[in-house]
């Protein structure tokens, strides 16, 4: 694990040194792609075509020395590493559409934690794609991805902002550690969805929205995971994040998955994990000689 997420760490900062005016009047379907400034011209190449990057596609290249000026304060320098790998794409998404997360050879943090850090940061309408030419943790990407939106949409989001998602990204994936990756991913999105319905006025009211959503969800927290979440939370409900707008968000996200599963392909999916668990369940039965 220590090598992986040495290796991951590759995507921060891409775009902070670069002017934003010369992206402003990027369009519906334009594209923008951060690469580790270590990946070799090889890798360069495959991670481009692997995207399906056009000729001419804006390229921002990330260094080890933004990693660690974004990611210093939640992860220990020494799994940071010396080396920028990781790569991401975003393409403007139509006005409404939400936010779309895809990833390769991440293996650390999901595409759920992604879009629940995204939307914390105020990231919209966009279809992102996150890969690195071996298995990695992933979480190098985020700063970079929100830089990159900064850039698409000709827009600045507060650094406090950045850093509370990076911050978000990291726990969330530290908790999926004890109850689950999905199950943290859900948590989280849960209790965002609580605060933008009905904000909490005290320390109290925000441990109530943790506990019951944890109880909805079926997950057992530990104090000191109910108080990490608590801290979380203060810090983001004291920031200018707009919290309607990550209702919305979160909303047009589970509509996607509805979608998907209401689907051809969805229904295809959910037969087929089906047959796999009759399948199972039917060889356990015979081996233990209870089959009918």
């Amino acid at each position: 694990m220590l090598k992986k997420l040495k290796i991951a760490i590759a995507l921060l900062c891409a775009f902070l040194l670069l002017p934003i005016q010369g992206f402003a009047d990027m369009v519906e379907g334009d594209m923008i792609v951060t690469l580790g400034e270590n990946l070799t011209e090889q890798q360069k190449n495959l991670l481009l075509a692997e995207m399906e990057a056009p000729d001419d596609v804006q390229i921002i290249y990330v260094s080890n020395s933004e990693e660690h000026q974004y990611l210093g304060n939640y992860i220990a320098k020494s799994l940071i590493g010396t080396k920028a790998i990781s790569s991401s794409a975003i393409t403007v998404g139509k006005e409404g559409s939400g936010l779309e997360v895809k990833t390769k050879n991440i293996n650390w943090v999901t595409d759920e934690m992604y879009i629940n850090a995204l939307i914390t940061a105020g990231v919209k309408d966009a279809s992102i794609y996150i890969t690195a030419p071996s298995s990695v943790s992933g979480t190098a990407a985020l700063t970079g991805i929100i830089k990159a939106y900064e850039i698409s949409a000709d827009t600045t989001i507060p650094e406090e902002v950045k850093q509370a998602a990076n911050e978000e990204m990291v726990e969330t994936a530290e908790l999926g550690e004890s109850v689950g990756q999905e199950n943290a991913a859900a948590l989280i999105a849960k209790i965002k969805e609580e605060i933008a319905k009905n904000a909490p006025e005290t320390d109290a009211d925000l441990r109530a929205i943790i506990e019951q959503a944890a109880n909805e969800l079926g997950i057992t927290l530990t104090e000191e995971e109910i108080s990490s979440l608590m801290a979380l939370f203060n810090k983001l409900k004291n920031l200018d994040i707009d919290w309607n707008q990550v209702g919305e968000q979160l909303n047009q996200a589970k509509d996607k998955i509805s979608k998907f599963l209401e689907s051809e392909e969805g229904q295809g999916f959910l037969d087929s994990l089906k047959r796999f668990f009759v399948s199972l369940i039917d060889a356990i039965k015979s081996f233990f000689g209870g089959g009918n």
